[in-house]
């Protein structure tokens, strides 16, 4: 079991799987697996609107419904990342919105020591904008991105208006996601010590 002694940071690769959207995020190693879905929700742009869960060595972590779906359920509330996943290029899947299926593949990249005076988590890169919630998945996705960049497409005024004017497919902003994880303190913390 980790402690704060000897918990070390894990450099993460987050790929939106069928898509062009990716991120690299700094988390320590006994962050709890609740704690680095709602950090994914902030880096990735999705809103926590659906329902979720890692998917690790034919296991679902999430919080338990009592279904049956022919893998091994486990409560993860108390499940550190460290204690399932802990070597440099261990992969698992983060499933969101089980409607659209956004599957993400993370893969831990690098393993390094905590820093002093560095908050963690941190996001270090990433490209493209999340996909909007509710857009149909990764083919809705790809029927949304054709219409609106088409003036001439039947559906190209509707989608602007659902999506509230402007959607620039992009668009990331580091900064913005780096205080956006300050801001909502997801076990943000500075080491001094």
């Amino acid at each position: 079991m980790n402690t704060k002694k000897d918990s070390k940071v894990y450099q993460l690769k987050i790929l939106l799987r069928d898509t062009k959207v990716w991120r690299k995020i700094l988390v320590k190693s006994d962050i709890l697996l609740p704690e680095l879905h709602k950090i994914i929700q902030t880096v990735m742009g999705w809103t926590n609107s659906h329902l979720h869960h890692f998917i690790i060595d034919n296991a679902f972590y999430c919080i338990p419904d009592g279904e049956d779906y022919g893998l091994e359920t486990v409560d993860y509330e108390k499940v550190k990342l460290g204690e399932v996943k802990n070597r440099i290029g261990d992969r698992f899947i983060y499933e969101y919105d089980f409607g659209d299926s956004w599957e993400h593949e993370i893969e831990i990249e690098k393993i390094l020591p905590v820093e002093k005076g560095k908050y963690y988590p941190a996001c270090l890169d990433g490209k493209n904008a999340c996909p909007p919630e509710d857009c149909g998945g990764t083919g809705g996705f790809e029927d949304f991105l054709k219409a609106i960049k088409d003036k001439e497409h039947p559906e190209h005024e509707e989608f602007l208006e659902w999506i509230g004017g402007e959607y620039d497919s992009e668009y990331f902003n580091i900064e913005e996601v780096n205080e956006m994880l300050k801001e909502k303190d997801y076990g943000c913390i500075t080491l001094f010590d």
